[in-house]
């Protein structure tokens, strides 16, 4: 497993450096690990959703060609960027099936544990969470990873704070602030704004 995690990390240096054809030899090494990715998010999402994971890691290869500049320098920055690209994803959908049901009841389950079973399980709620992320985001981007690493990719805290390259109780510190901003942000802001 070592060797194929050197591989990626060295296709991944070769297509920062403006190699096109790397691609095509990255997608064989990380596909299982994107469908699992892929599987955890849609486990969580609504039974009728019309995209499968093999869909939603088709999705996000189209966006990866049209990806110019490449910052990830390993592995797990590569594995958390596609992630994060899934969860647009599932965002842009969810939006559109908002929409679609004019703000309706919906039945979408966010891949949240239940740490932060306060958060709501309509579309407008995932828009809500959503938005909320992109804030704590602009406030401190190591928190609003830590989340996403946490709870979307469902890493172990101290998976999550190796990746991040902090101490366990650095995390947990993060972890804790994080869930109660977010609660406020939620709590506070009228349905549909956050």
């Amino acid at each position: 497993m070592s060797d194929a995690n050197g591989e990626v990390t060295r296709l991944l240096e070769r297509w920062r450096k403006g190699d096109p054809e790397v691609l095509e030899n990255l997608i064989p090494l990380v596909y299982e690990q994107l469908h699992r990715i892929a599987k955890g998010y849609m486990r969580q999402e609504r039974d009728d959703h019309t995209l499968q994971p093999t869909a939603l890691v088709n999705e996000v290869y189209l966006r990866l060609l049209n990806q110019h500049k490449i910052t990830w320098y390993d592995r797990v920055h590569f594995y958390t960027f596609a992630a994060r690209m899934m969860r647009n994803i599932l965002k842009d959908h969810a939006r559109a099936h908002l929409a679609e049901r004019r703000g309706g009841p919906g039945a979408i389950r966010l891949p949240l544990s239940d740490e932060l079973a306060w958060v709501g399980t309509s579309s407008a709620d995932i828009l809500d969470l959503n938005r909320a992320l992109d804030r704590l985001e602009q406030l401190d981007q190591r928190k609003a990873h830590l989340v996403e690493l946490r709870f979307f990719l469902a890493l172990t805290m101290e998976e999550t704070a190796e990746v991040l390259s902090i101490s366990l109780a650095t995390a947990e510190r993060d972890l804790k602030f994080s869930r109660s901003w977010l609660y406020h942000e939620l709590k506070s802001t009228p349905k549909g704004t956050a």
